[in-house]
């Protein structure tokens, strides 16, 4: 890093939970200054649909930092452009950057995105970890370019998946990770130290972003591959199934069952086993151990058909 006493001015771009350790990292260190922080609009949230602020936003306000939340990036070119950053950091901004707003920095850009690059690009790729049953993670520190994901490795660390992750506890776990990565590397890359490894494309697989319908339980499929798919989409947008092809019942958490002595059915079918809501699936059967029906809090499945008897022997669709 030069060693001057002149601050690196960095531009911070990132919108959600995921970002906010990167942004407090970056704000205590002494020698880079945040000329602006980048995040997305405010927007209509919860029941009541009142516009709330993205997290990245709440944290800028407390730092009492420079905030910009165009529609598009492209809106802001020229005020980017006076502030004249030596860096630009990018953490789960959502949007595409053009190439001459990369191109502005000394530095370039980079970016911290939460998958083994080149494997998983694209937008949900945490889930994609779970649901294929990857026994191991992480975050990778790239140097943008105009190509979606496909910039050379600064730095790349891994952590294990445990089998208890949801969605929601990996993003927690990488978000940190993330934030240290990026605190431990930086000024080695800005001082020229670090040689940057090209992503070997043959190896690239993309994932795209999450729809509430992914979310949507198959009962044929194995009970395993169930499990992986309410972790993976848990806290959002949640697993989800149909009684009677109505009622909406969003599957929080559940495990796999022991299948031994238990007779194969109808997939989705309800059955009690041991005093807990059980459902057949395509191969084996789930214990589940929490349910929201619409409409209503978090119950245990016991709690559930306890309110709702009739619902043992219907098929889940």
């Amino acid at each position: 890093m030069n060693m001057s006493n002149k601050k690196i001015k960095v531009i911070f771009m990132g919108t959600p939970d995921f970002a906010v350790p990167s942004l407090e990292n970056l704000f205590k260190d002494p020698s880079l200054e945040i000329a602006a922080v980048i995040t997305q609009p405010d927007r209509p949230a919860k029941r009541n649909q009142a516009l709330t602020p993205p997290p990245i936003k709440l944290i800028a306000q407390k730092f009492n930092l420079s905030i910009f939340q165009p529609l598009s990036i492209n809106e802001i070119y020229s005020e980017l452009k006076k502030i004249r950053p030596d860096l630009i950091l990018v953490v789960a901004y959502a949007q595409l950057i053009p190439e001459k707003i990369l191109n502005l920095p000394a530095y370039g850009a980079i970016n911290i995105h939460a998958s083994l690059l080149p494997c998983y690009r694209g937008a949900a790729c945490i889930q994609a970890a779970i649901l294929n049953n990857d026994q191991e993670t992480g975050v990778t520190l790239i140097k943008m370019d105009k190509k979606l994901d496909q910039g050379p490795i600064i730095a790349q660390v891994k952590i294990k998946i445990n089998a208890d992750d949801t969605g929601g506890s990996l993003t927690d776990k990488l978000s940190r990770l993330g934030a240290d990565l990026l605190t431990h590397t930086l000024h080695a890359y800005i001082s020229g130290q670090i040689k940057l490894q090209k992503q070997n494309d043959s190896q690239a697989s993309y994932v795209n972003k999450l729809k509430k319908s992914d979310g949507l339980i198959n009962w044929n499929e194995p009970a395993e591959t169930i499990e992986r798919l309410i972790r993976a989409m848990y806290p959002w947008p949640s697993a989800f199934t149909l009684l009677t092809g109505k009622l909406n019942l969003k599957i929080l958490a559940a495990e796999v069952g022991d299948a031994d002595g238990i007779k194969p059915e109808t997939p989705g079918k309800i059955f009690i086993y041991d005093k807990n809501m059980a459902v057949h699936s395509g191969q084996g059967f789930l214990i589940i151990k929490t349910i929201q029906p619409a409409g209503k809090n978090k119950m245990t499945g016991t709690e559930f058909l306890r309110g709702r008897p009739d619902a043992v022997g219907e098929i889940l669709r």
